[in-house]
């Protein structure tokens, strides 16, 4: 896996302030898929979706707080 990095305009970071950056997007072809946001002022967004359906998601402050840390489970039909 080779992800790739684009740069992205200034928007509302977690921390609340406005801020620009680099996104990562990172996909193994077979169901990991990886989309992460790192701000210039530090702060930063992840959602990661697994193999087996289940999605992490978390934005996590400049000075390290997690403002947002959500895991859903995949869907098997239960």
């Amino acid at each position: 896996m080779t992800g790739t990095k684009t740069p992205f305009a200034p928007e509302t970071a977690p921390c609340g302030k406005k801020s620009g950056g680099e996104r990562l997007l990172d996909d193994d072809g077979y169901g990991l898929l990886i989309r992460d946001q790192f701000f210039e002022c530090g702060c930063r967004r992840i959602r990661h979706e697994y193999h087996d359906g289940s999605i992490h998601i978390a934005a996590i402050r400049h000075d390290g707080k997690r403002v947002k840390d959500s895991h859903s489970e995949a869907d098997h039909g239960s």
